[in-house]
């Protein structure tokens, strides 16, 4: 757990440093950022594919991973759906910082609902755990906890303190998948686990083009790959069994 405690006290940290500076970070400063987390993303997504090329029991597992997730994210516009939905939360924080009449609170509120959404929903925040349970291995969520430290400190640069409130969602919702694994390790076979770290990595590779501004890869969209291994062996051991 010690990947999810780290990831969710770079939260804390990032708030309390966004709050303090409290006018904002210029855009050229977040550009930078954001551009030195794209390589590092870049080398960590290309690295776990490379590293577990070699041990794929099925080579073309991933390609038929990433079609079929592909299909299937944008079919249920999973990345269109999360973007409509963070710029009209980002709006209506916008337009209401200037209304005296929706409140301090329900302006939070906002900040604080997109937040947790781009704290969570991503490959490394949801595969980073499962890892860190089955290897041991923190380095996906070590690389989501300095991505969340500059959003952190982006966020609560216009929300506030309250933008804390989003840490123990985030430790709750990483948690889950690492006792997840836990309760399942001996069910999730290498071979497994390096179909999921080829396949992962090449999402985390599309991340790091996008903080880039080189692809949309539009990676939410191919989040369900993550699933078509698990089914794979799953269909496998059913065969297997019968």
């Amino acid at each position: 757990m010690i990947g999810t405690i780290v990831n969710t006290c770079t939260i804390i940290a990032g708030t309390i440093v966004g709050a303090v500076l409290h006018r904002g970070i210029k855009e050229k400063y977040r550009q930078v950022l954001y551009t030195g987390l794209g390589l590092a993303s870049l080398a960590i997504g290309l690295n776990a594919c490379i590293r577990n090329f070699p041990k794929s029991e099925y080579p073309v597992l991933f390609i038929i991973s990433i079609a079929i997730g592909g299909i299937v994210g944008t079919r249920l516009d999973i990345d269109g759906r999360f973007k409509r939905l963070v710029d009209r939360k980002s709006s209506n924080s916008n337009s209401s910082q200037g209304d005296t009449e929706k409140g301090t609170y329900n302006r939070l509120a906002d900040g604080l609902s997109t937040a947790i959404l781009l704290y969570c929903i991503g490959p490394l925040s949801m595969l980073g755990p499962v890892i860190s349970a089955l290897q041991g291995d923190n380095t996906f969520l070590y690389t989501n906890a300095t991505l969340d430290l500059v959003s952190a400190t982006i966020f609560a640069s216009t929300y506030g303190y309250g933008m804390m409130l989003a840490a123990p969602v985030l430790f709750c919702w990483q948690g889950m998948f690492y006792l997840v694994a836990c309760i399942s390790s001996e069910a999730v076979s290498d071979a497994l686990m390096a179909e999921l770290l080829i396949v992962g990595g090449l999402l985390i590779t599309g991340s790091g083009l996008a903080l880039l501004q080189l692809k949309d890869c539009k990676t939410l969209n191919l989040l369900p790959s993550l699933l078509v291994p698990v089914l794979w062996f799953i269909g496998k051991a059913l065969i297997q069994a019968l």
